[in-house]
């Protein structure tokens, strides 16, 4: 069985547990408990063959930012998360972004861009529209 190893990535209290846990028991978490590192396993369909997803759940915090490295370069995708309500969280997207281009030497990394919150849209910080900034956005590296 094929197995795909997915990292999720952001700052703090983005939501990126919230996200993890909603797609894989169903269920959505309301209360915030910072997370350190959890690891989830979902069976999959991929081209109609059965597969194995696994997810990695980061630490938003920078106290385990250094463990960053390590997780990116065990990754085969990443997912990175900022909140629609939180222009920092957006902010601190491309230096994440950029990390794993330099970690995994390569610029066509898979990655997906999430915003979540959205359902505080009277709280919005970050512009719609404006995450497609990201996307036109280079690595030097």
């Amino acid at each position: 069985m094929r197995e795909y190893k997915v990292v999720v990535l952001g700052s703090g209290g983005v939501g990126k547990s919230a996200l993890t846990v909603q797609f894989v028991t169903g269920s959505f978490i309301e209360k915030y408990d910072p997370t350190i590192e959890d690891f989830y396993r979902k069976e999959i369909e991929v081209d109609s063959s059965p597969s194995v997803l696994e997810i990695l759940d980061t630490a938003g915090t920078e106290q385990f930012a250094s463990m960053r490295d390590l997780y990116i370069k065990n990754g085969q995708g990443f997912i990175l998360v900022y909140s629609l309500v939180n222009q920092q969280s957006f902010q601190d997207i491309k230096p994440m972004r950029d990390q794993i281009v330099r970690v995994k030497r390569y610029e066509r990394v898979p990655m997906v861009l999430v915003g979540n919150k959205v359902d505080l849209e009277g709280e919005r910080e970050v512009a719609a529209g404006e995450d497609k900034l990201i996307h036109t956005t280079r690595s030097s590296a």
